[in-house]
């Protein structure tokens, strides 16, 4: 009879064993899933707060609108905005009536560099409620009038020295202007400018047509 007794309370003891360590595993499934659901909480916050952390903080040079706007800036601003008016003309023309590929290839440098300063100095006009032209100067329209009468490299050659010439004297007011501005969309026109007209200046250069007596012109303007 003990014999036969000890038989029957053996699977008993078993499924207890079993029963334990399934307990015991639930716990432990149970504490882990609290403590991923805490984790990815924690990181939910973080990441919430490092966004509106971001969206809090104040714009940069490259988006902001701080610091006063100087007389010179405002001239600066027209400047650009008038250089466009005459100089993406003058590009366009070049493509019908320059007799060199050089000179049509600066053309398109014209266009593509002044069509992007154009909008960047009207988002910047806008921004700064500073006016600026909607025509080029008098002496600018009749620039684009003596180039509409030009033809092969008589028109090369009138293209180079005006446009070199305009290019190298508003290349000295741009480096005033980045010098001295505080505020920080002109700044950011001026450093934009500058690496348009280098550009404009160098491919005018590459047609060979660049005179020593342009060059003068452009250093008699420079105060001693």
């Amino acid at each position: 009879m003990m014999q036969s007794h000890a038989r029957k309370t053996q699977p008993t003891s078993h499924r207890g064993r079993l029963v334990a360590a399934t307990v015991a595993l639930l716990a432990v499934i149970a504490t882990v899933s609290v403590w991923l659901a805490q984790r990815d909480s924690s990181a939910n916050e973080s990441a919430s707060a490092h966004l509106h952390a971001a969206d809090a903080a104040p714009a940069g040079p490259e988006g902001g609108n701080a610091g006063a706007v100087s007389a010179l800036d405002k001239t600066f601003l027209t400047k650009v905005r008038q250089a466009g008016l005459w100089e993406m003309p003058a590009g366009r023309l070049a493509q019908t009536h320059a007799s060199s590929e050089s000179i049509k290839r600066a053309g398109m440098h014209l266009l593509e560099g002044h069509s992007k300063l154009d909008q960047l100095a009207r988002e910047d006009s806008e921004a700064l409620s500073v006016p600026i032209p909607d025509q080029a100067s008098a002496e600018q329209q009749g620039w684009v009038a003596q180039l509409k009468k030009a033809r092969g490299r008589e028109f090369d050659q009138l293209f180079v020295d005006l446009l070199r010439a305009s290019h190298g004297k508003i290349f000295i007011t741009i480096g005033e202007v980045r010098a001295t501005t505080k505020n920080t969309l002109i700044r950011r026109l001026a450093t934009q400018t500058n690496n348009t007209v280098q550009d404009h200046m160098e491919v005018l250069e590459d047609s060979g047509l660049v005179t020593d007596d342009t060059l003068d012109d452009v250093a008699s303007t420079i105060p001693k």
